[in-house]
């Protein structure tokens, strides 16, 4: 991306102009170690405030699990947090608010991932929380808590997707993009059937193969040194045994012959379009430009779809773009929730005129430059804080071995040029896509032909 342009207002009659000088190169530096259990370890000293966070990633994702125990990494997030054996639950979270500290965790396609963040006095405290966890979680984990937090995902599943408006997207345009069987086509969240069929011995396989330390990196970044933060972490995690080696088969990329429309009604009052496209894989260069073409699409009011659909013509009521970037492939999405009386084929016409247009025009100096400047103003965002710094230097590493891939990263968005931009929207993004239509119950005419869902 271009650097940030700042014009002062100065009320002298000339100012001689400086030089222009190009901005140093960001630097986030680290150190890592392997323990002999395989047990990755980076540090990042950033001694600007006395805080610290401690995040760890556990390379296993919804992608992981198998056809029939979908859910299963989700579900796991929460069994994380009911006790170990010697820091019974509530303790893990009792001790932490004692000592100032907060945390959390998340699930997605590809790692989940489990953050302690506070004073630099908690750091000792957090890793030995996270070592019990590692180490001794099993020796607690029995029924009772499996069902309980079986039970409370079956709700957030409820809440998040079975009843909330438009929320069966999520079940459906994952199958309408990848075929059975491929680990990106159900959802996170896993379905209701798998989640009940999910016994102990599951749970506990589940645990003994992905949460070994050999398939997990820490990093632990702010006011500390490295040295101690070392001795630490051999301290609690070194008599942790090695897991299972895990192998991954290797998945083929996945094309679409030609559109893939779909209908489905719920208790919506408007109806929504869905637009899914297979694109390139996190990291790579076209990744970046579709990055901002979604926000030449609708990262703002005056972005192409939003400016047409919400405010020119008024047929919408929102838009969205997005690159939904993963380890093994990505998808860019477009949605459109219709404004009443409206129907999704008038949205359907302005968003492919207005996609062929930008493949064939690209943007104008104006649109690239706002997207490249918004979009470097929010990743540098990410060096405000150790609790960021250290969850995307756990991305790089397991994205590309470098944890310190800030540079490299930014510069992806920097080198995205008009013709780029004109190239990856003709060659992603008119190409054959899923289509969904969601629409109020009993009101089939207002999609885009398709078959219908009840």
């Amino acid at each position: 991306m271009k650097p940030f342009r700042v014009t002062l207002a100065l009320s002298l009659a000339a100012v001689a102009p400086l030089p222009a000088q190009s901005p140093a190169p960001i630097r986030v530096p680290y150190t890592i170690d392997t323990l002999p259990n395989g047990l990755t370890l980076i540090v990042h000293e950033d001694h600007s405030v006395p805080v610290v966070t401690a995040y760890t990633w556990f390379h296993v994702g919804s992608a992981d699990e198998e056809p029939g125990r979908t859910g299963f990494a989700h579900l796991f997030e929460h069994l994380m947090f009911m006790g170990s054996q010697h820091a019974p639950y509530p303790q893990f979270d009792r001790l932490l608010e004692a000592a100032g500290a907060s945390n959390n965790g998340s699930t997605n396609n590809d790692r989940t991932n489990y953050y302690e963040q506070g004073p630099v006095s908690a750091l000792p405290l957090m890793l030995w929380l996270d070592a019990d966890r590692m180490g001794w979680l099993l020796p607690t984990m029995d029924s009772a808590k499996v069902d309980l937090q079986r039970d409370v995902v079956k709700n957030e599943r409820r809440q998040g997707v079975e009843n909330q408006p438009y929320g069966l997207v999520e079940d459906i345009l994952p199958g309408m993009l990848y075929p059975p069987g491929h680990p990106y086509s159900w959802t996170v969240i896993g379905s209701m059937k798998d989640l009940s069929a999910a016994s102990l011995e599951d749970v506990k396989n589940f645990f003994r193969k992905y949460y070994a330390p050999n398939n997990a990196v820490i990093v632990v970044a702010g006011d500390v040194k490295a040295a101690e933060v070392k001795a630490l972490v051999w301290k609690y995690f070194a008599d942790i045994p090695r897991g299972p080696a895990i192998t991954r088969p290797a998945v083929q990329p996945v094309t679409l012959a030609r559109d893939t429309v779909h209908v489905a009604e719920d208790r919506v009052q408007v109806p929504r379009l869905h637009y899914s496209w297979h694109t390139p894989k996190l990291g790579t260069a076209d990744d970046a430009a579709l990055d901002l073409v979604a926000y030449i699409l609708t990262g703002a009011r005056t972005s192409r779809l939003t400016r047409k659909l919400v405010y020119e013509l008024q047929i919408a009521t929102d838009t969205d773009a997005f690159q939904a970037s993963k380890r093994l492939a990505s998808d860019f999405s477009v949605t459109a929730t219709a404004r009443p009386g409206h129907a999704l084929p008038e949205l359907q016409r302005v968003i492919d005129a207005e996609l062929a247009r930008l493949a064939e025009e690209g943007p104008s100096a104006r649109e690239l430059d706002q997207a490249k400047n918004t979009t470097e103003a929010q990743f540098l965002s990410l060096l405000e804080s150790t609790n960021r710094k250290a969850n995307q230097i756990n991305s790089y590493y397991y994205q590309s071995g470098n944890p310190d891939g800030f540079q490299a990263d930014l510069d992806r968005y920097r080198a995205v040029t008009a013709d780029d931009i004109r190239r990856v929207v003709r060659s992603y993004l008119l190409a054959p896509k899923a289509v969904l239509s969601v629409v109020p119950l009993g009101k089939p005419e207002l999609a885009v032909r398709g078959r219908v869902t009840p």
